[in-house]
């Protein structure tokens, strides 16, 4: 089975196949990818994905009212978590975020609404035949991580910003002879 060159071992085989590109409108779900795409800032996705679970305990399954109301105890506990990326500025910016989220997501309706119309509401497949022709960036996400700044979110960089639109399906960056290709 030909599948993007990325997964290689049996977590990322199993991400690959089952989640990334698969457009995605949950908003949890939204958050938790937001979240884990900061947090990879600097470190590889199967070092995220490894900590995935660690990850969803630590924050309450990624519940955004939960998160947003953390205050410095809860910091405290998050910082001396060794399931977690231990990192002060990331873990502040998941406070932060998932109050700049919920405000966002107040004055569009929701967060799925306003982050999909970086694409128009719908997803981009591109037809790359190597996975060296895929960009860190686009224009959208440079636009994206622009907005996202300017409305108080950290860690989001233009290169976050893409692999959080390849992860969610606002893009389908799945090689033309990968099998997921046509599936997403």
């Amino acid at each position: 089975m030909d599948r993007c060159e990325w997964a290689a071992n049996e977590l990322m085989i199993s991400y690959h196949d089952e989640e990334w590109g698969v457009p995605l409108h949950d908003e949890r779900l939204l958050f938790e990818f937001l979240i884990l795409e900061g947090a990879q800032a600097g470190l590889s996705w199967n070092t995220i994905l490894n900590k995935r679970q660690s990850y969803r305990d630590a924050f309450d399954d990624f519940d955004v009212v939960a998160v947003s109301n953390y205050g410095d105890d809860k910091f405290q506990s998050l910082m001396a978590n060794a399931g977690i990326v231990r990192n002060r500025l990331k873990i502040a910016s998941t406070i932060g975020n998932a109050k700049a989220f919920l405000k966002v997501a107040g004055e569009a309706g929701s967060f799925d609404s306003y982050i999909w119309g970086f694409v128009g509401g719908s997803t981009k497949t591109n037809e790359w035949t190597s996975i060296s022709d895929v960009p860190a960036t686009t224009a959208e996400s440079d636009v994206m991580s622009k907005d996202l700044k300017k409305r108080g979110f950290k860690f989001v960089g233009s290169t976050i910003c893409y692999a959080f639109m390849q992860a969610t399906g606002m893009v389908n960056d799945h090689k033309m002879e990968c099998f997921r290709h046509g599936q997403v």
